[in-house]
């Protein structure tokens, strides 16, 4: 009983000799660093600014309260909580050269990127779902696709990415870390953690190919069931003007899910590319900083009803200047 108690007591001592990290970011080269704060400055601003006017626009214009809209909203909104999770810090790390983030920080946001872009995969399957009622039945849409029905699916989303993150994050926790502080990123990522924990990684490894794969699976088949029955339905219309107008609705969501899904298999299907940190670091700030920043413009440059409101919002304001 003793001997228990002492190995859990090392244990505890062990896992306490490090509190804080350090992140070693994209490059060390001094050089580099002004104008990769301003890339990284310029795309987050444009990525908050684009999202957060659609989601003004969303909010105000009368015209945008259908379900698509809605989801839209919703999208933007997780959009600027993912890229706000990770890349304030990175910039302040930059600007102030201090690389240090604590334990806490680095579990939280581990947890709080993770959590959000799980979720924004569900809202991506809850999106196509959306299409298929609107395109395959159209006489049906507002009755299937009306605000209770809206709001659950949101919720279910963000439900089904807060069970999935749950396991690998407690199995994280339980690592201790008593040789190496360094993290070779721009901000706390699971494998750059196990990389240095001096724990059994079997375990939260497999974890997480699970997790990712069950996310995968479950989105990508709503999805690919979605657009299946959606193309189907296009095909079998008279006009080949009613064909460009449902293809024109589906694809700007067909262009995000092409980029969310396509970087995530990248990174985690092909075992070679984790082990490649460059290359993966690369990625991670595209998906996490020129992502949510592209969004908004596809959406926005493909839509008349989105831009017709921005130009609506453009005029309000100037006639409010010009009072």
């Amino acid at each position: 009983m003793e001997e228990r108690l002492d190995r859990s007591q090392q244990s505890v001592i062990r896992n306490r000799t490090i509190t804080t990290f350090i992140l070693l970011g994209l490059t060390d080269d001094p050089q580099l660093q002004v104008p990769l704060f301003i890339f990284i400055f310029l795309t987050y601003m444009l990525s908050v600014t684009g999202n957060l006017s659609i989601v003004t626009f969303t909010f105000v214009d009368s015209n945008l309260k259908t379900p698509m809209y809605f989801f839209l909203q919703n999208f933007s909104f997780l959009e600027i909580s993912f890229t706000s999770s990770c890349i304030p810090r990175y910039l302040y790390n930059i600007a102030t050269g201090n690389k240090a983030i604590t334990y806490n920080a680095c579990a939280s946001q581990m947890f709080f990127t993770d959590l959000l872009a799980i979720t924004e995969f569900f809202l991506l399957a809850a999106m196509s779902y959306d299409r298929y009622v609107a395109i395959c039945k159209p006489l049906h849409y507002v009755t299937i696709m009306n605000k209770t029905v809206c709001r659950n699916l949101i919720f279910s989303c963000w439900a089904a990415g807060l069970c999935i993150i749950i396991p690998p994050l407690f199995l994280f926790l339980k690592l201790e870390f008593c040789n190496s502080n360094i993290l070779d990123h721009f901000a706390c990522d699971a494998f750059p953690l196990m990389k240095i924990t001096c724990s059994d990684t079997w375990v939260l490894e497999m974890s997480i190919m699970t997790s990712a794969v069950l996310t995968l699976i479950i989105t990508l088949t709503c999805v690919i069931l979605s657009y299946g029955y959606i193309i189907k339905t296009i095909f079998r219309f008279p006009s080949v003007q009613q064909r460009k107008k449902a293809f024109s609705t589906c694809s700007s969501h067909l262009i995000v899910v092409s980029i969310t899904y396509g970087t995530c298999i990248f990174i985690y299907m092909n075992p070679s590319a984790r082990e490649e940190v460059t290359k993966n670091k690369v990625i991670s700030l595209l998906i996490s900083s020129v992502s949510p920043m592209l969004n908004p413009f596809i959406y926005t440059l493909r839509n008349n009803q989105v831009k017709k409101a921005f130009k609506d919002s453009i005029k309000r304001i100037g006639l409010f200047l010009a009072k």
